[in-house]
């Protein structure tokens, strides 16, 4: 893959190499009366790929709503940056969102708006950047994931991997500090995966933010994770590098590593007990 480090600019203060960027502690959430996270730890430090991983119904997806803001904690702290974003004013929210990037699992681009528009919208909103400039920021990111001269596209017009760069594209043109991925490699052939592999470990490098990544997809986390949590049933089983992941002994994860078939036994009890429960 070409490198397109040079059109990326990066004017931001860096934050101190001891400050976590995302520092979660005791996280609860609920649906109704159903605990999805329970009493979650979770910090992300500077220029770190932290990947969240875990089987189907574990929390990871709920994890990243909570960090997003779009999912309310029932107990525990979410710090985005220093900001408490349970307690932050909205013109508080509005100056944090405006350090972050989302690129969702399935590109959520307009479709009813040119793939230039899509990755323009950013700056249209929230900045007071003339046209002319909005127009080359956008052009410039979108050469960074390799999709220069596709500007006038519809998204129909993009196959899945194009979709999720031109995503990628409109997630970063704000340059931000904090980017999260949900599934990026899903529904796409390897070749493209990795290639998107190689354009998160480019992009980290050379923006130096920190980012989330939220996947099944192993072979893709143990190539672009400084670390993994591992979570399963609302809670953190492990948190540590490939390696330690890899070699852990918990039968949950190497479950997940080794696609075993999990055997499910129904404590009647326990199920009578979650249905007839108030929420406490």
């Amino acid at each position: 893959m070409t490198n397109h480090q040079s059109p990326i600019t990066n004017h931001r203060e860096e934050a101190p190499a001891t400050e976590a960027v995302i520092d979660v502690t005791g996280l609860e959430v609920h649906y109704g009366r159903r605990r999805i996270l329970h009493g979650i730890d979770f910090r992300v430090m500077p220029n770190e790929i932290r990947v969240i991983m875990g089987g189907s119904g574990s929390g990871k997806s709920t994890l990243l709503r909570a960090l997003l803001g779009l999912k309310k904690p029932t107990r525990g702290v979410v710090k985005l940056l220093g900001t408490d974003i349970a307690r932050a004013s909205d013109a508080q929210l509005l100056a944090l969102r405006r350090k972050m990037g989302v690129s969702f699992q399935g590109g959520a681009l307009f479709t009813s708006m040119t793939v230039g528009d899509n990755v323009a919208l950013p700056l249209r909103e929230h900045t007071d950047l003339d046209e002319n400039t909005v127009r080359i920021m956008s052009r410039l990111k979108l050469e960074v994931v390799n999709l220069g001269g596709f500007q006038d596209l519809m998204p129909a017009q993009l196959s899945g991997g194009m979709v999720k760069r031109a995503a990628l594209a409109r997630a970063i043109v704000m340059d931000p500090r904090l980017l999260f991925f949900d599934e990026p490699s899903a529904g796409l052939d390897p070749v493209v995966s990795a290639e998107l592999d190689e354009l998160i470990l480019q992009l980290r490098d050379a923006m130096r933010m920190s980012i989330v990544v939220v996947t099944h997809e192993l072979e893709s986390a143990f190539k672009i994770a400084d670390s993994i949590t591992v979570l399963d049933q609302g809670k953190v089983l492990l948190t540590g590098s490939v390696d330690e992941v890899k070699a852990s002994g918990n039968e949950r994860i190497q479950d997940l590593l080794n696609r075993r078939p999990r055997e499910v036994e129904v404590n009647v009890d326990e199920y009578l007990r979650r249905l007839t429960e108030e929420e406490g």
